[in-house]
């Protein structure tokens, strides 16, 4: 983001894996899925346009441990948007793991000295309310449809309006002063974050509780903080440390906790 811009990346990256999206559909000759037209672009205003702008703004300001971080409200938000949309009942005991987590996430981004609560947590709030959204969402539709489907329909209906943010916000900069590590980070977040990473996730969701599974991306925090340490070279300070590994010992409780599905 330091050399091609926040705006630039957010949608960048949704446009490589729209125009790879729409090649999977035509070799796959998928049919337009009419009859769910609206769900589908319900999930393209969480994942495709929502999430990555939000917090590839977020991101210009604020380090990457600390979004990292902040993200961990995404199960909590994923799981109140999976009990409005469908007919999943936690027990208390998933609620309370998945509270706890929360307010271990609030009680970090409050605490730390690195960054305080600044207009960068706006953005990265938002994210997280799109992402609950698209995740839901997907994870619903690909019951029906596959998670391939899901997602690449959602990141070709995106492309027009991603490529017209993309141009709005290309780069001043020569693209051939471009660094190949800013090029690579650009070609990981569009074919893996974007696309594969979102089959995957689409099928793991579709194949059980959408709350319960939400719960395993409480993992991201510990992942993103070793990342950001081993590929940005930020500090590990013992305050996001000890943030991160209590919201993944909530996840394990809520992991555990029984959700019941409601009868119709």
């Amino acid at each position: 983001m330091p050399e091609l811009g926040g705006a630039f990346v957010g949608a960048a990256r949704s446009v490589l894996a729209g125009l790879l999206a729409a090649l999977v559909l035509l070799v796959r000759r998928e049919a337009f899925p009419r009859r769910v037209l609206l769900r589908l672009w319900l999930v393209a205003l969480g994942v495709v346009f929502g999430f990555p702008l939000t917090s590839a703004i977020a991101l210009r300001t604020a380090p990457a441990s600390h979004a990292t971080v902040l993200i961990g409200l995404v199960p909590m938000a994923t799981a109140v948007y999976a009990i409005l949309r469908s007919r999943e009942r936690p027990a208390p005991g998933f609620w309370f793991a998945s509270v706890a987590g929360a307010f271990g996430v609030l009680l970090f981004v409050g605490t730390e000295a690195a960054l305080s609560v600044s207009a960068a947590d706006a953005w990265l709030l938002a994210a997280v309310a799109f992402a609950a959204l698209g995740y839901t969402e997907g994870a619903l539709l690909a019951r029906e449809l596959g998670g391939v489907t899901v997602i690449s329909w959602a990141l070709v209906l995106g492309l027009p309006v991603n490529l017209a943010i993309a141009a709005y916000a290309w780069p001043s900069r020569p693209l051939g002063s471009v660094s190949g590590a800013a090029l690579l980070g650009l070609g990981y977040v569009s074919l893996v974050s974007m696309y594969l990473a979102m089959v995957a996730w689409y099928r793991g969701l579709s194949l059980g509780s959408v709350a319960h599974g939400s719960q395993i991306q409480l993992l991201q925090p510990v992942l993103g903080l070793l990342w950001a340490w081993a590929l940005l070279g930020e500090p590990l300070t013992a305050t996001t440390l000890l943030a991160a590994c209590f919201v993944v010992l909530c996840a394990a409780r809520a992991r555990r906790a029984r959700i019941a599905i409601a009868r119709p």
